[in-house]
């Protein structure tokens, strides 16, 4: 029975079920919720039977003699599924690692495709050991930051992987000049140095001068992207995201990144033409083991000391699901090219959903490198590439924060405070600097697919994500392991893009819940912030000459800052959001600013100390500590045992 307030309960009173009734329906659930654990034996839940102890005691309370007693209990419909693991459960270390090889496949494919697109951006894509070194670098600094931010960054399970808000424009300004790698009759102005001395070199197609182009290229992205990076840090060491977040809210963040998955719709095109049955078979299996037989469990075989071998049931398929996909697209394109399905022939565009067709790339990769600063020069800059960076590292900013409550949401503990969100930026900012100095050419930030696979898998330990950490800096060591994951087929890889990107976008559209949806002028902000993102961009990459300033040098900066859809579709929708009226409630930035109103709706996993920083307990009563952004400040009170209080009004959620 569903009690909703005081007056419901007095009203129903009259109506109520026969005491015995009551009683059996309530043991009846307490069944269902233990039985639903009771296959989980050998994976050491200890943590949830404790926790459903605690329930079922609460239960007992409740009920004295078959009626209800003074406590009565609040259920709400929109109480999320229970997890399997929570934010702090230990997982079972096996269980553990599979968990973390299907998150790092998940998002493997986004460092793949974004370390080629800035391989392309840096007219490298003819260069093998370039594109192997940007992996290398991206995974490495990918478990770094993630390791970060697990341990000292937001605390929550995110995975901090490549940023396509910074590849966005260096594609947007390839398509805009095509030919900005051509080498034949033309000469070319780069940056060898960093005293920004310029040396012309006429290019007749000779593969050092395009080596060299490449690695200018390389050092101006490196130059940029510190220089944001050291932006970034500022903006969550200072809490300056609050003030960010008085005029942004969710009316601004949807359509800007949304606006990114539908450009990145392009690159996932881009990999599944290769050949549209393996990108389908890859994306339809993912599909169906998480969705239409998500809430099926399989018999899974296992051993232990005490039982021998003996059977459970659990819904591997679905916890596993993107990786058994992965694995079904790979194997079906080792079969077509074994048996002669796919041609062999270099030239055509199937060539690539062979297995073999880069294998040359792993017997020239090293076994052991180690990513080191400036391993493709001195840093350079490049007021262009500064710009669009400076976009993409706000852009980035408001994705992770909208990610930080997607998180939250899918983990079920409450809304992020302002100390974490502030710690979690930070963290970030620290990551792109770290990224520019190693030389990956992009910046890291949380990505939404591992979001999406959170909510489909049901394990949210941080656990997890340690071990992700772990795996993906081993990965960005060894080369031979970055080398056998370059070969996967393209159209595997598409078939996976497909599944991340569509979890990004829902996740994405997940913040309008807040926001009224029967309000037109919400809906007419929304829209014409995503029509101008795409119509803008469209119009400059088709009609290039169709905007003259008289300058040809303010015309590559217009055109730079035009063609970005998150630049065109954000700035419209914040300025209307901004100017049109419209009250606080109704754009939903009441409930992104005092998120905490939710608490006393929703029933939580855990409480707000899933986001407390790994400093003892003592330091949080220290009085300057409310003066630091990225820390909690809880003054001790008299009379209690702990000598702290857990709900101080200084720890407000509010920014």
């Amino acid at each position: 029975m569903s009690l909703h307030g005081v007056s419901q309960f007095q009203t129903m009173e009259r109506l109520k079920p026969p005491p015995s009734l009551q009683l059996t329906g309530i043991l009846a659930e307490n069944f269902l919720e233990r039985f639903q654990f009771t296959a989980m034996d050998e994976f050491n839940m200890d943590e949830s039977r404790t926790d459903l102890k605690k329930a079922d005691r609460e239960d007992e309370k409740t009920i004295e003699n078959g009626f209800p007693s003074d406590k009565i209990t609040f259920e709400y419909e929109n109480t999320p599924k229970q997890l399997l693991y929570n934010v702090s459960d230990r997982t079972p270390v096996k269980m553990a690692i599979f968990c973390a090889f299907q998150q790092v496949l998940i998002v493997l494919s986004a460092s793949l495709a974004i370390s080629s697109f800035v391989a392309d951006a840096a007219c490298a894509e003819d260069f093998p050991d370039i594109k192997t070194d940007l992996l290398s670098t991206a995974m490495f600094m990918s478990g770094l930051t993630t390791l970060l931010m697990v341990v000292l960054g937001f605390r929550l399970p995110v995975f901090q992987g490549s940023c396509a808000d910074y590849v966005i424009p260096l594609m947007a300004i390839r398509l805009l000049n095509k030919n900005v790698c051509s080498l034949i009759n033309t000469t070319t102005n780069f940056t060898l140095s960093n005293d920004s001395s310029f040396q012309s070199i006429e290019t007749s197609g000779n593969i050092d001068l395009r080596r060299e182009l490449a690695y200018s290229k390389l050092q101006e992205f490196q130059g940029c992207l510190i220089l944001v990076g050291v932006i970034h840090f500022l903006i969550g060491m200072t809490g300056a995201v609050g003030f960010l977040l008085r005029f942004v809210g969710p009316i601004t963040v949807v359509p800007t990144i949304l606006l990114s998955g539908i450009f990145l719709s392009k690159a996932t095109a881009k990999f599944s033409k290769v050949h549209w049955g393996i990108s389908s078979l890859t994306a339809g299996t993912s599909i169906i083991l998480s969705l239409f037989l998500g809430h099926k469990e399989m018999p899974c075989l296992s051993w232990s000391r005490r039982r021998g071998f003996y059977v459970y049931w659990y819904p591997f398929h679905q916890v596993f699901s993107i990786l058994i996909g992965i694995c079904v697209g790979w194997c079906v394109s080792a079969i077509m090219t074994m048996t002669g399905a796919l041609t062999d022939n270099p030239d055509h565009y199937q060539y690539m959903a062979r297995v073999d067709a880069r294998a040359g790339i792993i017997e020239n990769a090293t076994w052991f490198k180690m990513p080191y600063p400036n391993q493709f020069g001195p840093p350079s800059f490049n007021a262009g590439i500064f710009i669009a960076f400076l976009i993409a590292t706000v852009t980035s900013i408001l994705d992770s924060i909208g990610d930080y409550y997607a998180c939250a949401r899918v983990c079920n503990v409450p809304p992020p405070p302002r100390h974490a969100v502030n710690r979690g930026i930070a963290v970030e900012g620290f990551g792109s600097i770290l990224s520019g100095l190693f030389g990956s050419g992009h910046a890291t930030t949380t990505s939404g697919g591992n979001i999406g696979a959170l909510g489909v898998t049901k394990v949210a330990s941080r656990d997890v994500f340690w071990w992700v950490s772990i795996i993906y800096m081993v990965f960005g060591l060894v080369g031979k392991v970055s080398a056998v994951f370059i070969s996967i087929p393209v159209p595997v890889l598409g078939g996976a893009m497909i599944i991340m990107f569509g979890m990004l976008n829902g996740i994405i559209l997940s913040n309008l819940q807040v926001v009224s949806l029967s309000s037109t002028r919400n809906l007419a902000i929304i829209g014409t912030g995503i029509l101008v993102g795409l119509m803008v961009p469209y119009w400059i990459e088709t009609y290039p000459d169709d905007l003259s300033t008289g300058s040809s040098y303010y015309d590559n900066i217009v055109k730079t800052l035009l063609i970005n859809p998150n630049l065109c579709g954000g700035v419209t929708a914040c300025l209307l959001d901004n100017t049109v009226p419209g009250t606080l409630d109704e754009r939903g930035i009441t409930a992104w600013q005092e998120s905490s109103k939710g608490d006393s709706i929703m029933k939580y996993s855990e409480g707000i100390d899933v986001y407390n920083p790994l400093v003892p307990k003592k330091w949080m009563t220290w009085k300057f500590m409310k003066y630091i952004p990225i820390c909690v400040y809880r003054p001790t009170q008299a009379g209690n045992r702990n000598g702290d209080i857990l709900n101080s009004p200084l720890e407000s959620t509010s920014f």
